[in-house]
């Protein structure tokens, strides 16, 4: 019997596939790197299934990609090594909510947007946002942040317990309910980022807030890039309690406008939030039209109704969606690293710099707040001077993150876009995760050539 056989006979046949259209639909994520085809797709529905396929994976000497939405932006799920995809699209049940504990129980395959539809009923919601409505696996797979991480952390700030199937199609828990522990080693912080090169998560248990009694969004608009980081360091370092706080440089404005069809000022703003109560949020705006003002802000427009608040995250939300369809035929290329925030204005001015000097169309994004910031470089992949110039503005904004004590990503994982910094970033720590990989998936049956470079790798 065959592995494709051995694979109908535990899933099912509708269940198990070899369709070239959906082979190809699993071979690409949104980032610009070259598809790959897996040899066959497999949808789960529950972690015994997962542990059975993961068990066949390792008879058959094949390796095996999970998969959410393939909205990863540094080809974290393309199968180069081909092998087994695992869809867990099947697998999106939200199993528990237990709002007394501000806890959530979920199935990966739960889409953020998913998620937040069931826990508004209870006066909750989940804060993650990273923009696309990602499967809650594949967020925790890259530990995803977003637009509110300033506030409330990023996905590894969320995760209290992961369920997990090991490269042995064993089943553990990585941690409990309980709000903190010193119990054993973190297991939770070194699953949530490990892009499927650790295990498969099957269920995951994450961290949810009450829905904010008042929120208030605001939009203030500046002379200059390094006048709007300076003001935002500023509102921070003054306590105001900001919920999200994004920067949008000029080109990304006009974009906006163009797709949106909004009427922004085409200047560098910042696009921001406060969540609270509606007294003391009152003085702490008024608080920061005042340090603004010090910023040379041009204008600020807030807004309080649900409408006109999510056209403006909308807005901010569709940037990169602003650029692809105002140069069709290109694919877009993201950056994204992360700095001290006293370093971000001077790295932001460079990457400017850099893009200039390609004469690509390209803009700049951040979540300013907590220092990440992203260029949006669009791209002829059928040029390879495109993809030569693009590549190195990727790799001059990187190495001006890493000089000033930032991170090559920020939140979007390594993949294989950021796997040639890992070494440079991380010097000799860079063995121990080699170590650590090898541990946990010593014949390199798990999502191989991601994160860090294998000791060993199965290949097909």
């Amino acid at each position: 019997m065959s592995l494709f056989e051995e694979l109908q006979q535990l899933l099912a046949p509708d269940r198990v596939t070899r369709n070239q259209t959906i082979l190809e639909q699993h071979s690409k994520d949104e980032s610009w790197h070259e598809p790959c085809v897996p040899d066959v797709v497999v949808y789960p529905i529950n972690t015994n299934e997962v542990s059975e396929i993961v068990k066949l994976a390792d008879k058959y000497n094949t390796v095996i990609v999970p998969f959410g939405l393939g909205s990863s932006l540094e080809g974290s799920i393309i199968p180069y090594h081909k092998g087994i995809t695992i869809d867990f699209s099947y697998m999106n049940k939200i199993l528990e909510v237990r709002e007394e504990d501000f806890l959530v129980r979920v199935q990966p395959g739960v889409t953020r947007l998913q998620l937040n539809k069931e826990l508004k009923k209870h006066g909750l919601f989940f804060s993650v946002d990273p923009g696309a409505d990602a499967t809650l696996g594949g967020m925790t797979a890259t530990n995803a942040s977003g637009t509110t991480s300033v506030k409330y952390g990023v996905m590894r700030d969320q995760v209290r317990d992961l369920e997990v199937v090991l490269a042995d199609g064993s089943i553990i828990h990585t941690g409990n309910l309980a709000a903190k522990s010193s119990s054993g080693y973190h297991l939770n912080g070194l699953f949530v980022g490990s892009e499927g090169t650790l295990g498969c998560f099957t269920e995951l248990t994450l961290k949810v807030y009450g829905i904010p009694e008042y929120i208030m969004a605001a939009r203030a608009s500046f002379e200059s890039i390094n006048h709007a980081v300076d003001a935002v360091t500023a509102i921070l370092q003054a306590g105001i309690p900001v919920a999200r706080v994004e920067l949008v440089d000029e080109k990304s404005i006009k974009q906006i406008n163009l797709f949106s069809e909004t009427d922004y000022q085409e200047v560098p703003t910042i696009f921001l939030e406060f969540h609270g109560n509606e007294a003391g949020l009152k003085q702490d705006v008024d608080f920061m039209r005042e340090i603004v003002e010090d910023f040379h802000c041009k204008s600020m427009e807030f807004e309080t109704e649900t409408a006109s608040r999510n056209r403006l995250w909308e807005a901010r939300h569709h940037t990169a969606y602003a650029f692809i369809h105002g140069f069709p035929g290109k694919k877009q290329m993201t950056t994204d690293v992360c700095l001290p925030i006293s370093e971000l204005a001077e790295a932001i001015k460079d990457a400017r710099d850099a893009i200039e000097g390609t004469g690509l169309p390209g803009g700049i994004v951040g979540h300013v707040g907590d220092g990440n910031f992203h260029t949006l470089l669009m791209i002829d992949v059928n040029h390879p001077e495109d993809i030569e110039k693009a590549s190195l503005v990727n790799q001059r904004i990187v190495n001006y993150a890493l000089a000033k004590g930032g991170t090559c990503t920020g939140e979007h994982g390594v993949g294989i876009g950021k796997q040639k910094y890992q070494e440079k970033e991380h010097g000799e720590a860079i063995h121990v995760m080699r170590k650590i990989k090898s541990a946990f998936d010593p014949g390199g049956v798990l999502n191989p050539g991601k994160v860090v470079t294998e000791v060993s790798e199965k290949s097909l």
